[in-house]
């Protein structure tokens, strides 16, 4: 029963299940492309490899084998927790964890070292989140490091398991406009229309259809007046967006800071 003033759609998500990070399960196909680069990586033999993560399962409580590695994507929720439990243990591990987020956990960072990826996993889910994977296998003196093999033996393997095709992305002479081109004019607010006496629809040019492509979704060939105002919204909008990447906050070092890298630097030069 809707509550006073609830809307229809504020009743229906209720009982919609939610998508979080701790509901993360990953495809197997995404899981053994890691697998595979870990072993490759570390040496770790496939058959030592445990997963002690599943849904209802308790981590602490599992029985780890002598000489074993866990490899496996944990609750990001609790993943400080997850690591100092391996890491008080003795434990190898190679796990998961949220790309933007995977420095945060003060308790364990400098114990352990973080590869980020320019991974974008889709889950069992649904949810596609940025993904980077922290270890304490390997060089024990690293902290961070990018790891562009591994970025690409991921992306990979979540390309081969796409459901969906990508759109062809093409580019357009001035004389066609589409609803993706005036959506980026609306968002960077700029003003752009179109009179019914100087355009016509269609689905794609002469060119493309030789080809046999298209317009995704149909466009309008304009006459030159509207195709000057598009040329013209075309680099206004490009105008904005470079001038609010420019804007972006850069934040910069405390005195303090710059003495903790004083030091740090002279500790490398000694």
């Amino acid at each position: 029963m809707m509550a006073r003033g609830e809307t229809y759609e504020e009743f229906v998500d209720k009982f919609r299940p939610k998508k979080t990070t701790d509901d993360c399960y990953t495809p197997p196909h995404v899981y053994d492309a890691v697998l595979g680069w870990v072993a490759r990586e570390y040496g770790v033999d496939p058959r030592d490899v445990v997963r002690p993560f599943w849904p209802g399962g308790d981590f602490e409580s599992f029985c780890y084998p002598e000489g074993c590695a866990v490899v496996d994507n944990p609750p990001f929720s609790i993943l400080a927790r997850v690591c100092g439990f391996y890491l008080d243990r003795g434990i190898r591990f190679f796990l998961f964890a949220p790309s933007l987020t995977c420095l945060s956990g003060r308790s364990v960072v400098m114990r352990m070292n973080h590869l980020v990826t320019d991974c974008a996993i889709v889950y069992e889910n649904g949810a596609e989140v940025r993904t980077s994977f922290v270890t304490n296998m390997g060089d024990q003196s690293m902290v961070m490091q990018s790891a562009p093999e591994l970025s690409r033996v991921v992306s990979e393997a979540v390309e081969a398991g796409r459901e969906r095709r990508s759109l062809p992305k093409y580019e357009y002479p001035d004389n066609v406009v589409t609803a993706a081109m005036v959506q980026r004019y609306a968002k960077y607010g700029i003003e752009f229309n179109v009179r019914r006496d100087e355009c016509v629809p269609i689905s794609a040019l002469d060119m493309q259809k030789a080809d046999a492509k298209g317009i995704f979704g149909g466009g309008l060939l304009l006459a030159e007046r509207a195709a000057a105002e598009r040329a013209a919204a075309e680099r206004a909008a490009a105008e904005r967006a470079a001038a609010e990447r420019a804007a972006a906050e850069r934040w910069a070092l405390s005195v303090r800071e710059l003495a903790i890298i004083d030091r740090l630097s002279g500790k490398e030069r000694s």
